[in-house]
């Protein structure tokens, strides 16, 4: 949602979840992570939506930041903020040119968004990048109210840190996903369950839905959520899903075999145990860690 262009990207990242602040700081290899550690929040701390005020507990927020970032700083205060999906809403949008001046481009990106928006888009961060469809320009927008973004931010700066780039947790995440062949990315929080497809290292299908029964979602639940998502993919790009990435449920057991047999494709975990580092293993559950390492590793 922003960034400075002419910093270095951080090396550390902190993802504010419903439930808990997950952080982790970047090895030296800069493909894994060196260290990570996770506070819990009290319930309704954090309360993820699009148009109301998230942090109903701000100090409390702030301090677990604090606390929890200090741990892995090792004097570093630069930060990836990684907030919830259900407070970014994430749109794919083709178009058959852009302008080449980027404050024109951004103009009519934010027209386009104008009228499906819950909110004023001119009360909104809108961030995004392009890249070529068959049609032409397929734009990847995320977009957030304003005096969201900077509710988190403020949280941030109030604990010592300085969020130089701010992300939604599943674009985070799927910078530790290989996109190389028509890949689907599932990924579980407490209130929404979000879905993409990658192919040729491009983004092809981004869904956010609400997911009512947060992390205890079964596996059946969640392959009966995916799969009209993958019908989608394959009548309109003529391809099958080679590869399923899974993050945010602890028993994927109970989840790969309902995935799988909707498409045939391998079901993995998506933080590996490389990515997330020896020296970091353990510390936190690797089914939670997905935004931050991804964040990190991209």
């Amino acid at each position: 949602m922003s960034s400075n262009a002419n910093s270095v990207r951080p090396k550390l990242a902190c993802e504010i979840a419903a439930d808990r602040v997950l952080v982790g700081r970047l090895a030296e290899d800069r493909g894994s992570l060196e260290a990570c550690a996770a506070s819990e929040l009290a319930p309704g701390s954090v309360v993820p939506d699009l148009v109301e005020s998230n942090l109903r507990q701000r100090n409390a927020v702030s301090e677990a930041i604090a606390t929890t970032l200090e741990s892995v700083a090792a004097r570093t205060h630069d930060v990836i903020a990684v907030v919830p999906d259900a407070a970014v809403r994430v749109a794919l949008l083709e178009f058959d040119t852009l302008p080449s001046d980027s404050d024109e481009a951004a103009s009519v990106v934010r027209f386009r968004l104008k009228k499906s928006l819950p909110f004023d888009v001119d009360k909104a961060r809108v961030s995004y990048h392009t890249q070529k469809s068959d049609s032409g320009v397929r734009v990847v927008a995320a977009i957030a109210l304003a005096s969201v973004i900077e509710d988190y931010e403020t949280a941030f700066r109030d604990a010592g840190f300085s969020p130089g780039v701010v992300l939604p947790s599943m674009l985070a995440a799927l910078g530790a996903a290989a996109g190389e062949r028509p890949t689907l990315v599932v990924k579980v929080d407490a209130r929404t369950t979000s879905i993409a497809i990658l192919n040729n290292h491009q983004l092809q299908l981004f869904r956010t839905l609400e997911n009512t029964r947060g992390v205890t979602i079964s596996g059946e639940q969640l392959a009966e959520e995916v799969y009209p998502s993958v019908v989608f993919f394959q009548d309109t790009y003529r391809l099958n899903i080679e590869k399923i990435f899974v993050a945010g449920i602890s028993d994927l057991g109970s989840a790969a075999p309902a995935l799988q047999s909707q498409t045939g494709a391998e079901v993995e975990e998506l933080v590996n145990s490389s990515q997330l580092g020896i020296s970091a293993s353990g510390s936190v559950p690797r089914w939670r860690m997905a935004g931050v390492v991804g964040a990190l590793i991209s």
